[in-house]
């Protein structure tokens, strides 16, 4: 049985729905990655992966590499 884990980011500098569209396809594009929300307004991102297949320092880092500061929330 394959085990899904979410985790979750604080994205800082998303100023608009365009940004918030682009995060969101930065962390779906990700290997194991299943899904990807982001909040907007919370300045969050809730993403669900196969596994250990996706690891919050790549999903950080891929969000860094587009401008945008993220760090992983408890």
């Amino acid at each position: 049985m394959e085990q899904i884990r979410t985790i979750w980011l604080s994205v800082s500098g998303m100023t608009c729905g365009g940004c918030a569209a682009n995060v969101k396809r930065i962390l779906s594009a990700r290997s194991g990655v299943i899904s990807a929300e982001v909040d907007l307004a919370g300045g969050k991102a809730e993403v669900r992966c196969r596994g250990e297949e996706a690891s919050p320092e790549g999903l950080t880092a891929a969000l860094a590499a587009a401008g945008y500061e993220a760090r992983v929330l408890p």
